[in-house]
């Protein structure tokens, strides 16, 4: 099994791996969306080194959907990572796929394109094309899952723990709506705002603006704990945490319990109760915990 879990920081990176966790998730400004904290190349190499030295591995996101001045930087971005000898990175942009292919660098990729990977047909189309591996769409129901794992060589990612994103702009909408409005409020993630249902009092979708635009978040935290076991038996052995809504040692609480779960289920002492009752316990109260689409009928949400 590979249990992947963001990092924000080179200090959470070692409690991290000292948690249990498989490969670190990191990347920065501007080729990498949806980070906990941005890192710089030299925090990245500090990370990978820290990684490999424990065993393990470290995946950099390159998943930003690029214009030309990005694609024009990202070749010396990608020699950097395969110097530092990043094991692989996350890509969805075809442009960025393209340069990659070109500079035959010993970096493999990991097919992310958000919401359009939902086949095993495209996920096959970019395995011969180099990929080594893909990140399901968020909204894949366990059904739609388990078939397109069966019909593929290399494994696909399934977010276990964390938000989903919803929406991302490029564009910095709420710094525009609050010049619009005349307000002076910041719009950074620590601010802690929230888009609410008029329809439902109690949601809060988390919104945020940064350097890459602006991100809106599911109101709940997936959490695949109860079903461990089915993605197991599935053969879904790629299992994504993602703090990107979390800091520090919470985050790290909550890796350290996944990864004790993924012993569990190999060594064959799994109870999903008492696991998702330790989690419940971890969780922020703000965030509460659901399944997704993950048990949904796809011809549900089709």
């Amino acid at each position: 099994m590979n249990l992947i879990a963001t990092a924000e920081s080179e200090n959470q990176a070692e409690a991290l791996l000292e948690a249990g966790v498989d490969t670190l998730y990191v990347g920065g400004h501007p080729f990498g969306l949806r980070l906990p904290r941005p890192l710089d190349l030299d925090e990245i190499e500090t990370i990978v080194r820290m990684a490999h030295e424990r065993g393990k591995k470290v995946t950099v996101a390159c998943n930003a959907i690029m214009h030309n001045e990005q694609v024009s930087r990202l070749g010396g971005y990608l020699s950097r990572l395969a110097e530092i000898k990043a094991d692989a990175i996350t890509i969805g942009d075809p442009g960025a796929i393209f340069t990659l292919e070109q500079m035959r660098l010993p970096l493999p990729y990991i097919y992310d394109a958000e919401t359009l990977v939902t086949s095993a047909e495209q996920i096959a189309f970019w395995v011969k094309r180099g990929a080594a591996g893909a990140v399901a769409a968020r909204e894949l129901t366990l059904t739609e899952l388990e078939e397109m794992q069966r019909k593929l060589t290399v494994p696909v990612e399934v977010l276990a723990y964390g938000p989903t994103c919803i929406h991302q702009s490029g564009r910095p909408l709420l710094t525009n709506y609050y010049h619009y409005t005349g307000l002076k409020e910041r719009a950074d993630k620590d601010r802690g705002l929230y888009l609410r249902d008029p329809k439902n009092p109690d949601s809060q979708y988390p919104i945020f603006e940064d350097e890459d635009g602006t991100h809106i978040f599911s109101t709940e935290d997936l959490s695949l704990m109860d079903q461990l076991q089915e993605l197991d038996k599935a053969g879904l052995h790629t299992w994504k945490l993602n703090g990107v809504l979390l800091h520090g040692e919470k985050f790290t609480a909550i890796a350290r319990l996944f990864a004790a779960a993924r012993d569990a289920v190999e060594d064959g002492t799994f109870e999903p109760a008492g696991f998702s009752n330790r989690l419940r316990a971890f969780q922020p109260a703000s965030r509460p915990l659901g399944t997704g689409f993950y048990l949904k009928n796809p011809d549900d949400v089709k």
